[in-house]
């Protein structure tokens, strides 16, 4: 896969996590006072993760592509840590919620590889 390809690929993955990060909110929607305050920072961290990916591709330099990736791979997190947290209290069933982990998972290792890829190859070019 070449770097045009990977760079649409993780934009086609983050954009239908975010897909499902919405479809997942406004189920919870209206269920309980915790669903909802869970469901608003899911629904800003799960949907930032793509947000921060298509401001990396117009990056004015190496370290500002290195930083959007950055903060889409904290977002990541963020959203993969309350995710484990509803399945944790079962505020929503495993089943659904599952996938959705995976993704969470998949994307904080694609990132994360990004991230680390470019700073090293930054360090090569700046010596």
């Amino acid at each position: 896969m070449n770097a045009l390809e990977k760079s649409r690929d993780i934009e086609k993955r983050t954009f239908d996590f975010g897909v499902r990060i919405i479809k997942l909110c406004h189920f919870m929607e209206g269920k309980s006072w915790v669903n909802s305050m869970l469901g608003k920072q899911i629904l800003r961290f799960g949907t930032s993760i793509g947000s921060n990916v298509e401001e990396a591709k117009v990056a004015e330099s190496r370290a500002d592509f290195i930083s959007n990736n950055n903060i889409s791979l904290k977002e990541a997190r963020e959203t993969h840590c309350r995710l484990r947290l509803l399945a944790a209290v079962e505020v929503v069933a495993q089943s659904r919620l599952q996938p959705m982990l995976d993704k969470a998972l998949e994307l904080k290792r694609i990132l994360g590889a990004v991230v680390v890829s470019e700073k090293k190859n930054s360090k090569f070019q700046s010596v």
